[in-house]
């Protein structure tokens, strides 16, 4: 009777295995929560094999360890096993499985790998990979079997299922990140791009969404408190060909029912009172399955700049023709009269018309060269050839270049007498000075005086042209070094002779910027030359074709990130050529890796990439924000650039830009990031050149990752450096156990070799929670 009861029981308790899996599957797909769904399937598994503890750990997509997931262990044996030193390496090694591993004496086992036991407390072990459509995701493990029992074939197919299961929900996990990521990439391209884009439903006209474009072109349409969506029905545009569509009598649900493709259509679109813009029109219908238009894509981009240039050309043309007329009427009429024969004239008289023509043509000679110089800044071929300069010599130049041309201004001239020399291209630097000289005689009393002074800022020198004439007012203080101008209006722009200054002091690497308290106080304009450190040395070397010196030692490591295969060429080509290790990559996505990889010491990065912008990949890459980044960029909003340098951009370069200026920029950031003078804090030395520790003149043996937790730390003296900073910077973001722990270690060790005392330190200071700190040398 037992014979035959036996079997039964076995089919009843199958049966009953069967109904638990099912059930338990049944639970776990009912959930979205990848954690959730990750314990249930280990607390199902466990309870169906009877194991103590279960452990999912994910890999990424590099295959590197992501997730690790326990149930039934312990904090402090969860925490242990994070933290165990051969856990990577035993990883490594279980990670490679091809199928289940049943072991039925772990102990053992791991000893015969040679791996220590002493953070393991499981007899019994059943481990299988996990793999989703041949793509393997991670590991599944439980351990210790009740009652010390060795685990069975059928716990091995239960694990199997659980471990499809967990495979399937890792993957449908980070597919639906990714689809979210691009999603809010594309989000996020839309409502940043430069042109207004808008959706509407096609069936009811309804506005879907717009970018902030749109909200910008629409806001002087817009009655103030009132939503972007309630202007709508109150529209009326106005058609190239002259018709008028009234939205009110028309409205956009009737006209999308057979919206057709619109390209480059320019309407003016206006409210009742006559506020008005003008748009240039696209509009894309998005079609559905059964061929209706679902939804309608219209982008606009507003053509008020467009017309505002076009405007601001026919001023410069008009500028221009009025500043060449007034020489060549002079020499017509001198040529004219020294010509008559009615009428013989002295050879005195004839001498002063023939000099009368000899300098208007001067000074047409003069506003022609302008003309050219700004046409090679717009083009960025504007070449410089810098050398190392005595600054004073050089304003002495100009005063006297300034007063042979008859001026009656008084120059008065303030330079200190310590004042370092300045890369600069003699000629273009007087040019500079002479323009600003003319500027302020300008517009200045002749009984005023033009002031120059100077001083040292940085690694630059700041050179200043002062007068006491009409001023500008603040609003228009940002226009001046437009070249566009209302003629004769000072604010409005500065015409050529500004602009140019501008152009020539970029592309020396420098900045220049105007002041004034407002009108009739006067203008004081300000730029910056670099100084010449390297030209100043005996061994400094010949500068290169640019005129940029080019850097000696280790050549800088520098990446260029940008998707244009021409501007990589040129950029890559100019900087190899100024003597840098450069590194050039046209895609983002794999920018950490690069960055680790590589190291650079400066990244060349452009604003706007397909699918994201330079902005974003800053806030998302933690190693890009460690260390110097210069935008490229095509965009010259002031708004772009402020924008920048929020984000922590080094600077700006505006495209088109000539060799020099790069070459220029780029050794003014390294310039500034130099490794500082050795770092001295009572008995402690870091000499960063020899990458050397000394406590007491007694060299300490620190490793490398010593060193560089030493070195970030050192380098942000006085300041706390947190945890994800530490981590960050010296292990590059990557820890197997707890990021505290892990730098506390370090920490812990640096004090021993540094003879420091962690209740009372004299260099390592603890904050609780937060980090660590060095004292500042001069406040210690």
């Amino acid at each position: 009777m037992n014979h035959h009861h036996k079997p039964g029981g076995q089919r009843d308790t199958a049966q009953a295995h069967d109904s638990s899996l099912i059930a338990a599957l049944l639970r776990i797909s009912a959930s979205l929560d990848l954690e959730s769904v990750l314990h249930e399937i280990l607390e199902r598994a466990r309870a169906l094999t009877d194991a103590r503890a279960g452990c999912i750990v994910t890999l990424d997509e590099t295959g590197e360890p992501q997730d690790f997931v326990t149930v039934g262990l312990p904090a402090e044996e969860h925490q242990n096993l994070k933290e165990w030193a051969d856990g990577p390496k035993l990883f490594t090694f279980l990670r490679d499985l091809q199928g289940p591993l049943r072991i039925p004496d772990v102990p053992a086992y791991i000893s015969s790998l040679g791996f220590s036991t002493d953070r393991f407390s499981a007899k019994t072990s059943l481990g299988t990979p996990m793999r989703h459509h041949g793509v393997h995701v991670g590991n599944f493990y439980l351990d210790n079997k009740c009652g010390g029992e060795a685990f069975t074939e059928a716990d091995e197919e239960v694990v199997r299922v659980f471990a499809a299961q967990a495979a399937a929900a890792i993957a449908h996990a980070r597919a639906y990140r990714n689809e979210q990521r691009t999603r809010a990439d594309l989000e996020a391209l839309i409502d940043t791009a430069p042109v207004g884009v808008a959706v509407f439903e096609a069936g009811t006209g309804k506005l879907v969404r717009f970018n902030r474009e749109t909200a910008r072109l629409f806001d002087p349409l817009r009655t103030p408190g009132y939503p972007l969506e309630e202007l709508l029905p109150a529209l009326t545009y106005r058609l190239a060909d002259g018709r008028h569509v009234a939205l009110r009598e028309f409205p956009l649900a009737q006209q999308f029912r057979w919206a057709a493709t619109l390209r480059a259509e320019e309407m003016v679109v206006s409210v009742p009172d006559g506020r008005s813009i003008t748009v240039l029109l696209d509009v894309t219908p998005i079609t559905a399955e059964d061929g209706t238009v679902a939804s309608v894509v219209v982008t606009m981009q507003d053509l008020e700049p467009l017309k505002a240039l076009e405007r601001m050309r026919a001023e410069f043309f008009g500028m221009v023709s009025h500043e060449l007329r007034a020489p060549l009427t002079s020499i017509k009429g001198s040529a004219a009269t020294a010509l008559q024969t009615e009428r013989g004239l002295e050879p005195a008289e004839v001498r002063q018309f023939f000099h009368i023509i000899d300098e208007q043509a001067n000074r047409m000679d003069s506003l022609i060269g302008d003309l050219l110089d700004a046409g090679r800044i717009e083009a960025g071929m504007l070449s410089v050839s810098p050398e190392a300069s005595e600054l004073a010599a050089l304003v002495d130049q100009a005063r006297i270049t300034f007063l042979s041309g008859g001026r009656r201004h008084r120059i008065v001239i303030d330079l200190p007498p310590d004042l370092p020399r300045v890369l600069a291209d003699r000629q273009r630097i007087v040019q500079v000075l002479n323009n600003l000289l003319a500027n302020a005689a300008q517009h200045t009393p002749a009984t005023a005086p033009i002031k120059i002074t100077a001083g040292l800022d940085g690694v630059h020198v700041a050179i200043s042209v002062s007068d006491e004439g009409q001023g500008v007012a603040p609003e228009r203080l940002p226009y001046l070094f437009r070249k566009y101008a209302s003629y004769g209006e000072r604010g409005a722009a500065g015409g050529l002779g500004l602009a140019i200054c501008k152009g020539l002091v970029e592309a020396h690497g420098g900045r220049v910027r105007a002041e004034s308290d407002g009108v009739g106080l006067g203008t004081r304009v300000t730029f910056t030359l670099p100084v010449a450190e390297a030209a100043d040395r005996p061994d400094a070397p010949a500068a290169a074709t640019t005129g940029t010196p080019r850097p000696t030692g280790t050549p800088a490591r520098i990446l260029v990130v940008d998707d244009d295969p021409q501007t990589l060429r040129y950029v890559r080509d100019t900087l190899v050529e100024a003597g840098y290790a450069v590194r050039v990559t046209g895609d983002y996505t794999d920018l950490a890796p690069v960055l680790e990889r590589e190291q650079p010491q400066l990244v060349l990065l452009d604003l706007v990439l397909p699918g994201t912008d330079g902005l974003t990949l800053m806030a998302e890459i933690p190693a890009l924000a460690d260390r110097p980044v210069i935008f490229i960029s095509g965009y010259g909003h002031d708004e772009t650039i402020a924008r920048a340098f929020a984000a922590g951009a080094e600077d700006y370069l505006v495209k088109p830009f000539s060799p020099t200026e790069l070459t220029a920029r780029v050794q003014a950031a390294l310039r500034r990031h130099a490794e500082p003078d050795p770092f001295v804090l009572g008995d402690l030395t870091i000499d960063y050149d020899r990458r050397l520790v000394c406590v007491a003149g007694r060299e300490v043996a620190v490793t490398a990752l010593e060193y560089e937790l030493l070195r970030v730390l050192a380098l942000g003296a006085g300041r706390v450096v947190t945890y994800d900073a530490l981590l960050r910077q010296v292990w590059s973001g990557r820890s197997y156990g707890d990021p505290k722990k892990l730098v506390r270690t370090f920490v812990k060790r640096l004090r021993q070799k540094l003879g420091d005392d962690a209740d009372h330190p004299t260099y390592l200071v603890t904050v609780r929670g937060v980090g660590y700190r060095i004292q500042r040398p001069d406040v210690a």
